[in-house]
């Protein structure tokens, strides 16, 4: 028998098991309780999900039994909620798609990814085709457990590629449309000078039409007197008269002027053809320096400052591209450091062409103000201008960037320029033919005549003129 102090102990002892057995419960009874408060939560928050969600969602085991379905999914097959729980996932689809789902089921199954096909559930109306992605579903241990299949009505994708294609398709057009607003814009600027340059080899020409007539009358005379049986002393004395001796050099003459007259006419209509073309073209080889002096030549004909524009680097450089579309560019450059140079005395414009690398580099640099941080870091922008209202789309170097960038190069504004002034440059692959070349020691100066100015460079002869 037990001591009454033993007893005791014992008692305090199963009492202390007893409060700890109890608490132990009330924690246990403490935390199903918040777990199960969770599951709630989560319940409720899948079934929000199932509820709201617009694609077609079903979840399966992987014995192919339906766990779960989105409203949309009985929405699509007529069904009312939880009609497809515990069912086949096959008798959900067409028979025809059936296989076709297992074989899918079966790839995800292998390579452990998502597979797309397109079937068709059975609707209410009829078949309802999906473009149904099946995913396979996996446990913490990385073991296929089931699947979840997606989907979306291809009817509302078709609408939305359809839609997509459509404005893709206006992009392409809007932004053709403004490289065509962009190049009329610049020949609105050079038509003055294009109709002074066109007036002066057309005036030649028709002034030698007129000393050719005049020629025609007097050498039909002579002929006239000849076939009427004039004597020797009388032809010659006629001849005098009209100084036939004379007028045969100046005939010669008169039809040089008139054919280099008509083939300065041929050029320029050749230049403006070239400039005016879309240039959409085949990718071709070519010649920058070319290009850059051809562009350079039209800016100065519709100019209204005197500018002198030099060519330094590379007398000759190939490279790939669409003349067209880079010819615009220089020209754009080119009338920006023009326009910035208006009104301002011993403006220059310094044209650059090298070679860095595979490339064939082309740049543009003028002594004018030059381009301030703020405005730099917008000046690429689309309709961003410093000109006054009506002087500037501000498309034009928005547009030579992107045409630049489609030529796999970039268009940069530099931060230093040799001129002290603003410097672009780009960048175009070189061609296949793009050899060296001798760098060039020399500088060409190019003019801009003022208006009403003779132009300086590329003087016709008038031969019309009758006396010595």
């Amino acid at each position: 028998m037990l001591p009454p102090e033993a007893g005791d102990n014992v008692w305090v002892e199963v009492l202390s098991a007893v409060d700890r057995t109890w608490a132990e419960l009330v924690d246990y009874q403490e935390r199903l309780e918040r777990q199960n408060h969770e599951l709630e939560d989560l319940r409720s928050f899948l079934g929000s999900i199932l509820a709201s969600v617009s694609d077609a969602l079903i979840v399966a085991s992987r014995a192919g039994e339906v766990l779960e379905t989105s409203a949309s999914v009985d929405a699509l097959t007529g069904q009312p909620p939880g009609a497809w729980a515990g069912r086949a996932l096959l008798q959900m689809f067409e028979p025809a798609a059936r296989a076709q789902i297992e074989s899918a089921m079966a790839d995800a199954t292998n390579r452990r990814t998502t597979v797309t096909v397109e079937v068709a559930l059975i609707g209410p109306d009829g078949p309802a085709p999906l473009e149904l992605s099946i995913s396979p579903r996996r446990d913490e241990r990385e073991r296929i457990i089931g699947y979840v299949l997606t989907g979306r009505p291809l009817g509302e994708l078709r609408q939305a590629y359809s839609q997509l294609e459509s404005s893709h398709e206006a992009l392409i057009t809007a932004q053709a449309q403004l490289v065509r607003n962009e190049k009329l814009a610049s020949l609105g600027r050079l038509l003055a000078g294009v109709a002074h340059e066109l007036n002066n080899p057309i005036s030649f020409v028709y002034a030698n039409a007129h000393a050719l007539e005049r020629y025609a009358g007097k050498f039909e005379t002579y002929f006239a007197a000849v076939q009427q049986g004039a004597s020797r002393d009388e032809l010659i004395k006629l001849r005098d008269e009209m100084k036939l001796d004379r007028e045969v050099t100046n005939l010669r003459t008169a039809i040089e002027g008139a054919r280099d007259g008509a083939e300065r006419v041929r050029d320029i209509v050749e230049d403006l053809r070239r400039l005016s073309a879309e240039g959409s073209g085949e990718m071709v080889d070519f010649d920058l320096v070319s290009v850059a002096q051809v562009a350079s030549d039209w800016v100065r004909r519709g100019s209204k400052t005197l500018v002198d524009v030099s060519f330094e680097g590379e007398s000759e450089l190939i490279v790939r591209g669409r003349p067209g579309h880079i010819q615009q560019v220089v020209m754009n450059l080119i009338q920006n450091a023009s326009d910035a140079l208006e009104d301002m005395g011993g403006a220059q414009i310094r044209i650059t062409a090298r070679r860095a690398g595979a490339r064939g580099e082309l740049c543009v640099a003028d002594n004018g103000p030059g381009v301030s941080e703020a405005v730099a870091a917008t000046i690429f922008d689309p309709f961003f201008t410093t000109k006054a209202v009506g002087k500037g789309t501000g498309l034009g170097l928005s547009i030579s960037y992107k045409i630049v960038e489609e030529h796999r190069g970039r268009l940069r504004l530099e931060n230093e320029s040799p001129l002290g002034g603003a410097s672009f440059c780009f960048d175009l692959p070189l061609g296949a033919s793009g050899q060296e070349s001798a760098p060039l020691d020399w500088i060409v100066p190019r003019h801009t005549a003022q208006p009403g100015a003779e132009p300086l460079p590329d003087h016709l002869p008038n031969p019309g003129k009758e006396d010595p």
